[in-house]
């Protein structure tokens, strides 16, 4: 008897997983038909086109990693244009389209992206080819200009400390034990217990202690200076090129905070006296915990910036942080090319 999934009373066969997995692309080709049904999307193998130009969505130019979308434009023979999907919102589906690059990598949705290491890039220029495999005789290509006005961070900051654990609730007290109302045989009811007192909260942990950082800045000359930085933390190293007409690095090394003192506990509440000729006495209610005590404060690293004489006029595209610590420490000496 085969397996059979069953819903309401009605028995489906079971489908293996793998058959899911096989109609994923008939999905993904189903939705691209729709699309071309309610005219939302166009095939450019079926469509007329005269020419085709490639650009950046926006500002030109791409940072050290920094992600930027491209637009296509086909020009019709009737005269009306059509545009890519994505930034520029068109109907043309990237999916039919190649998109060859180098010095930035390409994905499949018109997306480019700069690495991070501007070593890498350095002194290169990004360029991207596009074809159209439905229209070999299309093809357009661009250059992305490199650009270093960017804000760049580093976080070094420790991490804060944990709240301390709030102390336990006391007890209740228990009630007292019921007496005689009998005016013939009156008795006593019983005293309540006292409640238990709450237990005092955790202190908090401290804050932890940011590490030491060291930034290195070397001054490259031309008719836009830029400033060439290596910040070193223990063994880690991060290489900026930045340009100090617009850009910064910000690097904050902070101690952590300290966790918050947990709550003292709630006092329990005493007994009630118990129901008698006279009546029981009510236990007394305990004390209530004490909070904690905040976490002291853990310390920041300390900064040390070794800059180039001739980069100098340029420091103020540093941004330090280091607090409950040293005040940075700038050392001026000459410096050669980081790379």
């Amino acid at each position: 008897m085969s397996k059979s999934m069953f819903f309401a009373g009605i028995s489906f066969p079971k489908i293996p997983t793998f058959a899911f997995l096989g109609l994923a692309p008939l999905l993904l080709t189903g939705c691209a038909a729709l699309q071309v049904r309610m005219g939302t999307r166009v095939y450019l193998a079926k469509t007329p086109v005269v020419a085709m130009s490639v650009r950046q969505a926006g500002e030109p130019g791409i940072a050290p990693g920094q992600k930027a979308a491209l637009v296509v434009e086909f020009p019709q023979p009737d005269g009306n244009r059509l545009f890519t999907e994505g930034a520029a919102q068109g109907k043309v589906m990237w999916r039919e389209l190649e998109v060859i690059s180098t010095v930035v990598t390409a994905n499949q949705k018109g997306t480019v992206t700069l690495p991070e290491d501007p070593r890498l890039s350095d002194g290169k220029m990004p360029h991207v080819t596009v074809t159209v495999p439905s229209h070999p005789e299309l093809r357009a290509e661009l250059d992305i200009p490199l650009r270093y006005d960017r804000s760049y961070s580093l976080d070094f900051n420790a991490s804060n400390g944990a709240k301390g654990f709030d102390g336990s609730s006391g007890t209740d007290g228990a009630g007292g034990s019921t007496g005689s109302m009998d005016p013939e045989h009156p008795s006593a009811g019983g005293n309540g217990s006292n409640g238990g007192n709450g237990g005092d909260g955790q202190n908090g942990w401290p804050g932890g202690d940011a590490p030491d950082v060291e930034i290195q800045v070397a001054f490259r000359p031309g008719p836009h200076p830029l400033l060439q930085s290596v910040v070193l933390v223990g063994r880690q190293k991060d290489f900026f090129l930045i340009d100090p007409q617009g850009g910064a690095l910000t690097v904050t090394a902070d101690g952590g905070s300290g966790g918050a003192g947990g709550t003292g506990g709630r006092a329990g509440r005493g007994g009630s006296g118990g129901i008698g000729s006279p009546n029981g006495s009510s236990g007394l209610d305990g004390r209530s915990g004490s909070d904690g005590s905040r976490g002291r404060d853990g310390h920041g690293g300390s900064i040390t910036v070794v800059y180039d004489p001739q980069a100098k006029p340029y420091l103020s595209a540093l941004h330090l942080s280091s607090r409950n610590g040293p005040h940075p420490a700038f050392i001026e000496k000459p410096m050669a090319p980081l790379w």
